[in-house]
């Protein structure tokens, strides 16, 4: 590219930055800028997320995301579920189904009531949306969720996931056998 414009005085953290009046596109970038044609570890890519898209192992894993979020979506939908939301941040740890990462509005170095906080008790990311699936399905009969899940179990292992999406049918007054169909499926 080539800039014009003028250095000023910055109003953010840098000392200065550059006002451009004009922008000219030179030519395109190769595909594989700013990524150098190397091997590069999962733990680079953690700290330059931004370059996550440009690489061959994240294009397939999202492609594959992609489509099997896509396919979920089909089944349920074909086969008469209403999908709706549940809620991501929560009081319910859902019948101890896992640590929850709290959720505060409060200073942590003040010693505070709960009753202060932006929800008026503890709340924390959802470690599952069963609950509100549950009373959900007393309405409509078949239901799913699909969305983002949280874990604050303390496991620094590389196949740990604190945060995973998940799929959560719920069906009144379903069967194991009836259960068991639906898992297959």
């Amino acid at each position: 590219i080539n800039v014009k414009g003028v250095i000023v005085e910055s109003q953010g953290k840098q000392a200065f930055e550059l006002k451009a009046s004009d922008i000219t596109l030179l030519g395109k970038s190769d595909e594989t800028y700013p990524i150098q044609p190397k091997r590069h570890t999962r733990e680079f890519f953690r700290e330059v997320a931004y370059l996550r898209p440009r690489t061959a192992l994240f294009q397939a894993v999202f492609r594959i995301r992609s489509v099997t979020s896509m396919a979920i979506h089909t089944y349920f939908q074909d086969n008469n579920y209403v999908y709706f939301h549940s809620p991501i941040i929560t009081a319910s740890d859902c019948e101890g189904a896992g640590e929850m990462f709290r959720v505060t509005t409060l200073d942590p170095s003040k010693n505070q009531d709960d009753k202060d906080d932006f929800f008026g008790k503890v709340t924390g990311l959802t470690v599952s949306g069963q609950l509100e699936a549950e009373t959900f399905a007393t309405a409509f009969s078949k239901v799913y969720t699909f969305g983002p899940t949280f874990r604050a179990e303390n496991s620094n292992t590389k196949i740990h996931a604190s945060e995973f999406w998940m799929i959560e049918p719920e069906v009144a007054f379903c069967d194991l056998e009836g259960i068991m169909d639906i898992e297959e499926d």
